[in-house]
């Protein structure tokens, strides 16, 4: 009998820590209040073009019917399984019209406030794909390598360890059988991954090579005319500190002048300075190249879409899930003019180094000067509204 009792006591050893994963898997972000809502009260519900969101809405189906129905959705485990989403997604695909989009939504999805606390307000800035100039062959112009990922890169999904982790990664290199972090900005910068053959091409600016970083993906202007399109494959697990803040910190550029453009403007008054600064941030992203003319691809692994994807904190948002976004973002052809009205439907389809916190999210603009002329200058106030298949939102509910 105490050899029985002994092996049940560690069976339930053995199960504590899958048990703990199953019920955080159940649980809400922490942090978060979820409150049921309807669709008239959505602002702008009946103005937006649901239309230009469907493509955003069927490329995170197309994900969804692929992965087998019993695997966790990724991000906020608050979406359930993929499985949870077929029925919702089999619907989206018979769509026809903006009536019949707005039907699907209706019926198959409850929209849930989100607030932080008693809060429903937070920052939403945005994105682009960038344009740069650069070359297969180094030159005297073409002297900024754009680098592929190194092999040694181990990048670490940390929920996969511990459950509380959920959303946290890191990166390094294995040394003596330990992970180390890997090299910063400013080593590689000054020649860490030199010599190794993991150059993909060269650019003409460090500048822009930096704001390719930040916005995780573009388009390389090749000296023949053609474009070669440039993705995100890696980053080196050091924390974002975008060169914007340390600029505030010298007090080169007031706080409540900071835009991108504003950061473009005195790197290039200040080219003394200019390595300097860009060094401070010890983040580094390396890229792979974009065949046959696929735009650029968000952490959910789909093509996003201008205007209708997001990049969420994945801590506090599940991807591919839909959201009801209402800020506001600058007009493009008037610099005094910052909050043009934004409602409208979009898909989390992205994440980001700097977009962290409960009410958060980055839009994503496309390509071309005015998506980088709005992106530049958003940092908008706004909330928005998650929808989910309604079993979901009424299971998500009950812990309340």
């Amino acid at each position: 009998m105490r050899t029985l009792n002994l092996f049940i006591l560690i069976l339930v050893i053995l199960a504590l820590p899958l048990l703990a994963a199953l019920f955080m898997l159940e649980r809400k972000p922490e942090g978060l209040n979820f409150n049921r809502a309807a669709f008239v009260d959505l602002p702008g519900w009946q103005d937006d073009a649901l239309m230009e969101a469907l493509p955003a809405l069927l490329k995170s189906c197309e994900k969804i019917k692929i992965i087998p129905a019993g695997r966790r959705m990724p991000g906020a485990s608050i979406a359930g399984t993929y499985g949870d989403w077929r029925e919702a997604c089999g619907a989206v695909e018979k769509v026809t019209d903006r009536a019949s989009l707005e039907q699907v939504l209706t019926t198959h999805f409850t929209p849930l406030s989100v607030s932080a606390g008693s809060n429903p307000d937070g920052v939403f800035t945005g994105y682009y794909e960038a344009l740069l100039k650069g070359s297969l062959q180094e030159t005297e112009r073409f002297n900024v390598p754009l680098y592929s990922r190194p092999p040694e890169l181990v990048m670490v999904d940390l929920g996969k360890f511990r459950p509380s982790l959920k959303g946290q990664r890191i990166a390094g290199s294995v040394k003596n059988g330990r992970l180390e972090p890997y090299s910063s900005r400013k080593n590689i910068e000054e020649g860490a991954l030199g010599n190794r053959g993991l150059e993909i091409l060269w650019v003409d600016s460090a500048v822009d090579a930096y704001f390719l970083h930040v916005q995780g993906s573009g388009r390389v202007l090749m000296p023949d005319g053609s474009f070669y399109g440039i993705g995100y494959a890696a980053q080196n697990g050091h924390a974002n500190r975008l060169i914007g803040r340390r600029l505030i910190e010298m007090g080169a550029i007031a706080r409540k002048d900071m835009s991108g453009q504003a950061i473009r403007q005195w790197l290039a008054d200040n080219p003394d300075q200019m390595m300097d600064v860009l060094k401070t941030d010890p983040s580094f992203v390396f890229f792979r190249p974009l065949k046959n003319g696929d735009g650029p691809y968000g952490s959910a692994n789909v093509v996003l879409t201008p205007g209708r994807s997001l990049a969420v904190d994945r801590k506090h948002l599940p991807l591919h899930a839909p959201v009801w976004l209402s800020a506001s973002h600058p007009d493009p052809t008037d610099p005094t003019v910052a909050e043009v009205p934004l409602n409208r439907l979009m898909v989390a389809q992205d994440t980001g180094g700097a977009i962290s916190g409960e009410i958060r999210g980055d839009v994503f603009w496309g390509f071309g000067d005015d998506a980088e002329e709005i992106a530049g200058r958003m940092a908008n106030r706004g909330r928005y509204w998650l929808l989910l298949p309604n079993r979901l939102a009424d299971k998500l509910l009950e812990q309340d």
